[in-house]
């Protein structure tokens, strides 16, 4: 099936509904550039325009590894985004989503990147510590500078996107578009009750990470954890995500996918791309044939009552 394209919630930006993030695919340690460019122009040549990275990813050296894969295509074509807010430093100001720390970044953003402008750039989490009027005005301002075409959230909850586009519209200043949360059939409560309705109120579109459930959804933890896999080698990710209520949820749902002739990774893509409010379904892959068996899934639609069969095995975590 061809891609699909889908507007940024109530901007003009269109998404693929499948898009490509840089953490799985190269942004835990070392950035393998070959294998890079096979992965991204894969992505490309199906159909996906829009490629998601951030700063901290291995502390720069993915958005360098990015930026080299996609000056390849032409930059009209791709939407692009980059993160900010994690400590890039030891440095006290280097970290966080004060003026100086957001300005800043932005620049070693693009310039790590090799670009001119970024499409969307995300505040990678709220920062208590910053008034909010102070990085609402900061990504006013790189908007108007022309270094950023619009400006997002990750992991914000309902009430910080809702007072968000409060401080924006009393200072006539342009207010986020898009939210990135994490979604998946394990992790779905909080965006139902809580951001979901704040971005539908406010006109934001989702583009959504681990669909998966760091592999949960494929069904290869459901009998030990396989040699070099990505939760063998990160022991924090693997202590939150293999626990006994996941992995059983998980596997019924994986059960019933495979009841129906799908491959659990393919009903759990569809479960997400189908919610409502979600532009874009962020996958990570770390081989051309992984990327390739999720893009497929664009082949799979769920009648609602799989959805809701697929809910109802596998209940959400808190």
């Amino acid at each position: 099936m061809d891609m699909t394209y889908r507007r940024l919630g109530r901007s003009g930006l269109k998404v693929s509904a499948l898009s490509l993030g840089g953490w799985t695919t190269f942004g835990e340690s070392v950035v393998d550039q070959p294998l890079v460019d096979a992965i991204l122009g894969e992505a490309f040549e199906r159909g996906v325009n829009f490629y998601d990275i951030a700063d901290v990813y291995a502390k720069g050296e993915s958005e360098r590894a990015m930026g080299r894969s996609l000056s390849r295509f032409p930059r009209h074509r791709l939407v692009v985004s980059s993160k900010v807010f994690w400590p890039m430093s030891e440095d006290v100001n280097d970290r966080g989503l004060s003026r100086k720390h957001v300005v800043e970044s932005c620049e070693r953003s693009l310039k790590r990147l090799g670009m001119d402008y970024l499409d969307l750039y995300y505040c990678h989490r709220f920062d208590p510590e910053t008034p909010l009027e102070e990085t609402v005005r900061a990504m006013d301002d790189l908007i108007r500078q022309g270094k950023i075409l619009h400006w997002g959230t990750s992991e914000w909850t309902g009430d910080q996107i809702r007072r968000a586009h409060e401080v924006a519209r009393l200072r006539n200043a342009d207010g986020p578009v898009v939210e990135q949360p994490q979604y998946n059939l394990l992790s779905r409560l909080r965006i139902v009750e809580d951001v979901g309705p704040a971005c539908a109120d406010t006109g934001m579109g989702m583009t959504t990470f681990s669909p998966l459930a760091v592999g949960l959804f494929t069904g290869k933890y459901e009998n030990g954890v396989p040699e070099g896999s990505r939760l063998s080698r990160i022991d924090w990710l693997a202590k939150t995500a293999l626990t006994e209520e996941k992995l059983s949820r998980s596997a019924a749902a994986n059960a019933l996918a495979r009841s129906w002739g799908l491959k659990p990774s393919h009903a759990a893509l569809a479960w997400v791309r189908e919610q409502p409010g979600v532009s874009s379904v962020i996958l990570g892959a770390t081989s051309v044939a992984q990327l390739r068996e999720n893009l497929d899934s664009l082949e799979v639609t769920l009648t609602p009552a799989q959805r809701q069969e697929l809910e109802a095995a596998c209940p959400p975590t808190r």
